[in-house]
């Protein structure tokens, strides 16, 4: 049987702002990327999403961003390798914190916004990012884009990877993301964003926003938490899933 990891962003509450909808979200993903205080998040909340994510059986991950809370982290900051290192280390530190009082354990790394998408093409960037990464130990899987230089980096460097994709952003013949603002960057239409998900998982395939066909390597989907339709969509993408025949398994758990 084919398996898949469903994976969202999550913990993106702030002070006395509320974003998403956690507590119904949890329970539904094999796994959370938990912000970590730079784009989004804060103490409380960190403590809180991991007591939620321990309680719904829910793998833990650190979503490390550029130190953007007022642009969340989707603006693109100049920053060295070692910056960006530094950076990484300091936010997976403080999520594992959470994680040790309550006697869990983290399990993978995925970048947040511009960061993520900038390490995919950097690779001096995606260096520095893996070598905190590595520096914190733990086996920690790198998360990020299908087919991104920043998994190749990642992988030279001994560090387990799983291969990205997203039900409800549109790419470029490149396999990049299509940036956030232009046409098709947003797949708003759940029946079609689900479609998508189960032909990038089973088939290895998915239409650009050119209208050709292009290969991509599906470990785990993301559905962005954030979002108005969040929890509908990823009802859709379980039920879909399922209907593939496509089983939901953890972050580290082969794949198709």
């Amino acid at each position: 049987m084919c398996k898949v990891n469903l994976n969202c962003d999550l913990g993106e509450s702030f002070g006395a702002y509320a974003i998403g909808m956690d507590e119904h979200i949890i329970p539904l993903v094999n796994s959370a990327n938990i912000a970590c205080g730079f784009h989004a998040g804060d103490p409380i909340v960190m403590s809180r999403t991991v007591d939620a994510c321990i309680a719904g059986g829910t793998e833990i991950g650190a979503h490390p961003g550029y130190p953007d809370l007022m642009g969340f982290g989707r603006r693109v900051m100049s920053i060295t390798a070692d910056e960006a290192r530094a950076y990484v280390l300091y936010q997976i530190g403080a999520l594992d914190a959470f994680c040790r009082a309550r006697g869990a354990a983290l399990s993978h790394v995925k970048l947040h916004g511009a960061l993520y998408n900038a390490a995919a093409k950097d690779g001096l960037l995606a260096e520095g990012i893996c070598k905190g990464i590595r520096q914190y130990g733990g086996d920690l899987v790198a998360v990020g884009l299908s087919g991104s230089l920043f998994l190749k980096i990642a992988e030279d460097m001994g560090l387990t990877v799983a291969h990205e994709v997203f039900a409800d952003r549109g790419y470029n013949d490149d396999g990049s993301l299509v940036k956030r603002g232009a046409p098709g960057a947003m797949i708003k239409d759940e029946q079609l964003a689900v479609r998508r998900a189960v032909r990038m998982v089973t088939e290895g395939k998915v239409t650009a926003v050119s209208g050709k066909d292009i290969d991509i390597k599906a470990d785990t989907i993301c559905a962005h938490g954030d979002g108005a339709g969040a929890l509908e969509l990823i009802k859709g993408l379980r039920q879909g899933l399922g209907a593939a025949s496509v089983a939901l398994t953890g972050m580290r758990k082969e794949k198709c």
